[in-house]
């Protein structure tokens, strides 16, 4: 077995289509499905260091399934794949493997609030303006709305931002949106000046050589997830 199937062994996936064919009586394609959506997640899992399914938590979940949107799949899809860990761990638990269920809170494509994909001025301003300078992250929050705003960039595009793409003395970004294409993009005065600081007086205190480079970090200087941006915006409404 590869390396990569070592990896993911702990994940049973193999038992788990046993389940689904012969306690759970699922149709071919249901089990293809869930199969396929279950080695995604595992695999994510694993990139992310966590080695089996006992470590999971409802945090690694939440995270996996809001990226599954920056993947391009339809809310059906979505649906489908939370179905699917649901179903993975009344498996798990019937098999004794895990204890407890982080997947019962799982929020549906339904359920979830909208992140705006463009900011507005007014939304900015506002936002901005509840920053506290006591928070020790409000270098970094004020810099990504400003940058947000200023360059008119979406969600998918600031949150995978890297320092490598600032171009700050000629006043632009370089900028990867949907498909790769690559566009150049001008920022003002004020982005520039916050990002500025914020390269200067906190990231480097982040960066922990977990960041690959991104722009944006969390608080465990990770690159910032499309979730960790929107309880951020959440934060300051």
């Amino acid at each position: 077995m590869s390396a990569a199937g070592d990896a993911l062994r702990p994940f049973l996936l193999e038992r788990f289509a046993e389940f689904l064919t012969l306690e759970q009586g699922s149709a071919a394609r249901t089990d293809e499905s869930y199969g396929r959506d279950l080695r995604r997640l595992a695999e994510w899992a694993a990139a992310h260091g966590v080695l089996g399914p006992e470590a999971l938590t409802a945090s690694h979940l939440r995270e996996f399934v809001y990226g599954l949107k920056d993947l391009g799949l339809s809310p059906a899809s979505i649906r489908r794949n939370v179905s699917a860990i649901r179903t993975w761990y009344r498996f798990l638990l019937a098999d004794g493997v895990v204890t407890a269920d982080p997947s019962e809170r799982l929020e549906t494509p339904k359920k979830w609030r909208t992140l705006p994909e463009v900011l507005t001025a007014a939304e900015v301003e506002r936002l901005i303006g509840a920053i506290s300078l006591d928070d020790p992250l409000a270098f970094r929050d004020r810099a990504m709305l400003e940058l947000a705003y200023g360059a008119g960039l979406r969600v998918g595009e600031w949150i995978t931002l890297k320092v490598s793409d600032l171009m700050l003395d000629a006043g632009v970004v370089r900028v990867f949106g949907k498909g790769g294409k690559e566009r150049l993009v001008p920022v003002g005065g004020k982005a520039i000046g916050a990002v500025a600081m914020y390269l200067r007086e906190l990231r480097p205190t982040l960066e922990r050589g977990k960041g690959s480079g991104v722009l944006f970090l969390n608080a465990r200087g990770t690159p910032l997830s499309r979730m960790g941006a929107w309880k951020i915006l959440r934060k300051y409404v």
